[in-house]
């Protein structure tokens, strides 16, 4: 069951599936194919920053989420693209990944199957695949460090406290 706790200012919402009179949710580990495809899609957006900015991904939070918004801000990536958005998201989802409280998984409920972030052993799960794109589809600023450093809180009172916190 999925509760879903909105931030309809950054479009951004955390799930929580123990709360919602929705089926349970399937969640499980990511396949072989779910990387594959993450890994074409981390690719994608390397490839359009290198052909349209003359810059690389590299790893750094600083680089690559800068990158995002540069690809956004010049139009290289534009609001009808949803494959390329959502490969940003996928980006963007590395560095939330990075948390030692979160994991890439895969999620299905009644709408569909998702690759999403679920924060620790609990049942709240962030999807940023789409954090950027359905800002972006619908005409809006799209500001990715704002949506990183809102989802960061978003996450911060689900993670798991390690000893002596």
């Amino acid at each position: 069951m999925g509760k879903m706790i909105p931030n309809i200012a950054l479009g951004l919402a955390l799930i929580c599936t123990a709360a919602a009179a929705q089926p349970d949710p399937e969640v499980q580990a990511l396949t072989q194919q779910d990387h594959k495809f993450m890994r074409s899609q981390r690719q994608r957006i390397d490839d359009l920053a290198r052909s349209g900015l003359g810059r690389q991904l590299n790893g750094s939070r600083e680089n690559d989420l800068g990158i995002l918004q540069q690809l956004l801000d010049k139009k290289l990536v534009r609001a009808d693209k949803t494959l390329e958005l959502q490969a940003m998201g996928v980006v963007l989802g590395d560095f939330l990944a990075q948390d030692p409280s979160a994991k890439w998984v895969t999620y299905r409920d009644q709408r569909g199957r998702s690759r999403a972030l679920q924060i620790g052993n609990s049942d709240y799960f962030l999807f940023p695949v789409t954090m950027i794109s359905r800002r972006a589809e619908v005409g809006a600023e799209v500001d990715v460090d704002a949506i990183f450093e809102k989802a960061n809180t978003l996450m911060q009172p689900y993670r798991q406290r390690l000893p002596f916190q």
